[in-house]
């Protein structure tokens, strides 16, 4: 069963809405390199000791803000449930695959620095996410569960970025066709 989401303090969320803002209108305006810590803090009115009381570096600031925007995702697509069922699985990927779809649509200058990034935080966030559904299967040991999750979750997320650049199948065929396999 999914564990309730850790709630946040108000403030936090407003400061990390204000970086999140902040990054992703810089970026509009300049490359992922030309951006500073410094910019980000200007833009987003928060001073630089804060930004580093959230997060280490832009980088983390970028995952973070790729983790939420997939969450969203993800929480639109499921509505809530987690399951191993195979329509769970299914929306499962058609929530990557709208994902690596927006991201390639939604900052096309941006894609080649921030795929591998998004890749890898999406291969992360899935395998965690199949870990819970997973859990249920009681003749596999944790080792094996693990396993099969990290398998799955990497399948996944290559099968949704070669569907976001090729886009040959509906979203529906392809769904059922990656379940299949």
């Amino acid at each position: 069963m999914k564990s309730a989401p850790a709630v946040l303090d108000p403030r936090i969320k407003r400061t990390r809405q204000l970086l999140h803002r902040a990054f992703s209108e810089l970026l509009t305006e300049k490359s992922f390199e030309e951006i500073t810590v410094n910019d980000i803090a200007e833009r987003s009115t928060v001073n630089r000791a804060t930004f580093y009381d959230h997060f280490p570096d832009k980088f983390a600031l970028l995952e973070d803000i790729i983790a939420d925007s997939f969450q969203a995702m993800l929480d639109a697509r499921m509505a809530g449930s987690i399951g191993t069922c195979p329509e769970s699985v299914k929306q499962l990927i058609r929530a990557v695959c709208d994902f690596f779809a927006d991201l390639a649509s939604s900052c096309p200058k941006h894609q080649r620095q921030f795929t591998p990034v998004a890749e890898s935080k999406i291969k992360s966030l899935l395998r965690d996410f199949l870990l819970i559904g997973l859990r249920h299967i009681p003749e596999a040991s944790k080792s094996e569960l693990e396993l099969r999750a990290t398998m799955a979750s990497w399948a996944i997320c290559g099968a949704a970025l070669e569907w976001s650049h090729a886009k040959a199948a509906s979203l529906e065929a392809f769904a059922d066709a990656v379940f299949s396999l």
